[in-house]
């Protein structure tokens, strides 16, 4: 039966949908039958509880060591970790060559679907291995080299895998931008890990149009002398400018090299990746994760958050530009020998059932996606979804925020029959591979709420100075003790590093999010405690948003704000001080600063309300107060206002909050 998206679904089951009452919370038993053979059990968690460098000695098992490690951590200089000291491998290697030569080149790596019409490619472990090698050597060519950094702005294709792969094998960092990200964007990563080679396309499908990718790569790196080649990927035909010297189509060089390539064996910290996630100072953080301790975890836990068998087809929304995409679409499926979908479009283009319909005609078994997705499906109703056979769904995940209990009802029932677990799963962009997560298997679901850390994982919720708190206590997530695929640095700032993720209490690593226990001791998660919004999955800092309104011309001064959003979680308020030469700054001036915010930054970033004011709230000693500015955003009373410096221009921002319409 299906269920409506309405408030039904909670009275039938009894949750709760305030985060301060975890009382009588309904519980979703794991099926028998998925039960009955699940790859992690109770029993993972005492093992790991009784030895967990035992444990993690023998999830290493999972992958080939070209030379074996000696020790499994050296946590002599914390909070730099090193993990399977002296351990040797390649991580391409891992992800493609030994399942071909396991005898399982002719199982199918990748299902690719383009987003026009019956663009499809079907892609072996064996046809993928010979990609990798001919990309491998095409840029060995071009002088990229053990060391040196690759930046990758590619849409969702075969390419994006293949790139990513080839840098692995060559011992090169990659760094993959999202596409939808400026070119500003672009250059400043590009600058930061000064990349010496960067892959793209002409241009990639999104909503029936054709976006150019180019473009932006030229216009990004106009002003950089630290990239030497540009490799292009012909994908939609579409015309670009071309530096001869500099830039070199895929198909001529690619195609053309040879299928043999030998990998070379690096250190187990070995640099893998550098991706760029925002931070509370506004510059993107450059989170390095290296190869051993990366491999490891993103290959354990999609083994066993997502309970992979031999026959399971997978699939994950997410794109490559985004942690997700590195750990649960390349490194963790490939190392663990999956069978996956690569989609390159949106859920809605050519038509609302797009998702549902290659879930049904690729008979996918484990489906992956963002509670933002979610909600916009919700919003399209549950007769899309029925249309379509979706009784192959064995696993339903969750991903990029905390789902909440209507979502998590909705896609139980609508997606998953009312019979599939959900993993709502717990982790960031630095700590590279699920944390805290139900089991399929093992675990008697909660809507909403995170569960248990990973076996092999150790976390807590703290107060202020970093006691436990007590059950339904509100506290601060942190994480105990080191773990294999943990950031180890950002790039080029060991101090930032420090301070930012290890400084708040000591010892332990602060995610920056606000969590509470339950009576039963399970983990919910409460959101940011800090400066940073999570809009779509995608985080952005205020100061980044602030940044960009403030570089217009006719700008003085900004604040934004994440307010709460029914579709993207969070959604960008900015509120804006024009300059007194600007005037009023005409009747187009708010659609110009959300466009100018868009150019700036991505189209994410673009507010969803912005608002012109004559002054901020501040405190005396000059900080903005966005406590205060949430308020009003989520239509809130607006709390303790005694600090300001003039408590009467919170009435003036309300005022002209209400009188202006999202997006005008």
């Amino acid at each position: 039966m299906r269920w409506r998206c309405d408030r039904t679904l909670l009275r039938r089951y009894q949750v709760n949908v305030r985060a301060d009452d975890l009382s009588s919370q309904t519980v979703f038993e794991p099926p028998t039958d998925l039960a009955a053979r699940a790859n992690l059990t109770a029993a993972a968690y005492e093992r790991a509880a009784t030895d967990r460098l035992g444990f993690w000695a023998e999830q290493a098992e999972r992958i080939h060591w070209q030379t074996p490690f000696t020790r499994v951590l050296d946590w002599s200089n914390p909070p730099f970790a090193k993990w399977f000291v002296g351990g040797r491998l390649n991580a391409a290697y891992n992800c493609v060559d030994r399942h071909v030569e396991a005898g399982n080149g002719d199982k199918v790596a990748i299902h690719w679907v383009g987003e026009p019409a019956g663009d499809t490619r079907t892609l072996t472990y064996a046809d993928l291995k010979d990609e990798v090698c001919r990309a491998s050597n095409a840029l060995t060519e071009l002088g990229v080299g053990t060391g040196d950094r690759v930046a990758i702005y590619l849409p969702m294709i075969p390419e994006a895998v293949v790139a990513m792969l080839a840098c692995a094998r060559l011992g090169a960092a990659h760094t993959v931008v999202f596409g939808g990200f400026s070119a500003d964007a672009l250059a400043s990563r590009i600058e930061d890990c000064k990349a010496k080679v960067v892959i793209t396309a002409d241009g990639g499908f999104r909503r029936g149009s054709s976006n150019a990718l180019k473009l932006a790569v030229d216009e990004a790196i106009a002003a950089t002398s630290v990239v030497e080649h540009v490799l292009v990927v012909r994908r939609t035909g579409q015309g670009v400018g071309w530096i001869e010297g500099r830039d070199v189509w895929w198909h001529d060089v690619v195609d053309t090299a040879s299928v043999e390539h030998a990998p070379d064996a690096f250190d187990s910290e070995h640099p893998l990746y550098v991706m760029y996630t925002s931070g509370t100072t506004g510059k993107p953080k450059g989170i390095l994760h290296t190869t051993g301790g990366y491999l490891v975890q993103t290959a354990y836990t999609f083994w066993g958050v997502f309970d992979l068998k031999d026959d399971d087809v997978y699939w994950c929304t997410a794109d490559i530009g985004w942690v997700t995409g590195h750990s649960y679409i390349v490194y963790g499926p490939l190392a663990c020998g999956a069978t996956q979908v690569l989609y390159e479009g949106t859920p809605d283009t050519p038509h609302k059932g797009r998702w549902w319909e290659i879930i049904q005609d690729y008979r996918v078994t484990k489906f992956y996606t963002a509670p933002t997705a979610i909600r916009t499906c919700m919003k399209w109703g549950e007769r899309i979804p029925a249309q379509y056979d979706l009784s192959t769904l064995r696993v339903l995940g969750s991903v990029g925020e905390s789902i909440s209990p209507e979502a998590y009802l909705w896609y139980r029932e609508n997606i998953g029959g009312g019979r599939t677990p959900i993993v709502d799963t717990w982790w960031q962009t630095e700590t590279g591979a699920h944390m805290i997560t139900p089991l399929p298997g093992s675990t008697a679901a909660k809507p909403g709420a995170a569960m248990r850390p990973v076996p092999g994982i150790s976390a807590e919720v703290v107060d202020d100075a970093g006691n436990p708190v007590g059950p339904s206590e509100s506290g601060y997530l942190v994480l105990t003790e080191p773990w294999p695929s943990m950031l180890r640095t950002i790039w080029g700032d060991d101090q930032r590093f420090e301070e930012t993720y290890w400084s708040r209490f000591p010892g332990c690593y602060f995610a920056g999010d606000g969590a509470k226990k339950d009576q039963a001791g399970d983990i919910w998660l409460l959101g940011r405690v800090d400066d940073v919004m999570n809009v779509s999955g995608h985080r952005l800092s205020t100061t980044e948003i602030e940044s960009a309104l403030v570089s217009h011309s006719k700008v003085a001064e900004a604040a934004a704000i994440g307010a709460s959003d029914e579709t993207t979680g969070q959604a960008v308020v900015g509120f804006v001080i024009l300059l007194e030469s600007a005037g009023d700054g005409g009747a187009d001036i708010v659609q110009e600063l959300r466009t100018h915010v868009g150019k700036e930054i991505g189209p994410i970033a673009k507010p969803r309300q912005i608002v012109i004011v004559t002054e901020l709230p501040k405190t005396r000693s000059g900080k903005i107060m966005r406590r205060l500015l949430r308020d009003v955003a989520e239509h809130r009373a607006i709390g303790d206002a005694t600090t300001l410096t003039d408590s009467s221009v919170m009435d003036l921002i309300s005022s002209g909050m209400n009188n202006q319409k999202d997006g005008d």
